[in-house]
């Protein structure tokens, strides 16, 4: 693959990305800052992409990762007990306070999955791929993140 088509590439799931980072970092800036460290590091990086029809997932990937080493960043520099709280701005579909901080207190493997899938608009294929993950864990982990959801926000569960 080329520069102008990684260019081109990228430029296609920019908007993508960050929603995806949004969702996980809850801050405008930060979304910003993960989704530019990203394109970075894959363009620097772009020798290792052995399969270019899987570009989507490898950099959907490496943005997982930073987002990872942001909130890693986060809880070693942020008072005890405290969260940093989320700016007010971004994509409208996660703007329900009761539904953010619900995803928010799922476990990290549920909360990945539900980002990725739901506001993300990634396949379960894709998501399966880009957390390197079989398509049925992340199968399974989607239905355990919806059953606790629906637990969390008072929705009696459909049989």
């Amino acid at each position: 693959m080329d520069r102008q088509e990684f260019v081109r590439r990228t430029d296609a799931v920019k908007v993508r990305l960050y929603r995806t980072a949004y969702l996980y970092l809850g801050s405008e800036a930060d979304a910003l800052e993960a989704v530019d460290e990203t394109v970075y590091q894959a363009l620097r990086h772009l020798k290792q992409l052995r399969q270019p029809e899987f570009f989507d997932t490898w950099i959907t990937r490496i943005l997982i990762n930073q987002c990872h080493r942001e909130l890693r960043r986060r809880k070693r520099f942020a008072p005890e007990g405290e969260e940093a709280l989320p700016d007010t701005a971004g994509p409208d579909d996660y703007d329900a306070l009761p539904l953010k901080e619900a995803i928010r207190r799922l476990p990290e493997e549920l909360r990945q999955v539900v980002v990725l899938r739901y506001f993300g608009g990634y396949t379960l294929s894709e998501t399966a791929a880009a957390l390197d993950i079989p398509q049925g864990t992340a199968s399974t982990r989607q239905r355990r993140a919806l059953q606790l959801l629906r637990l969390e926000l008072g929705e009696e569960a459909k049989p």
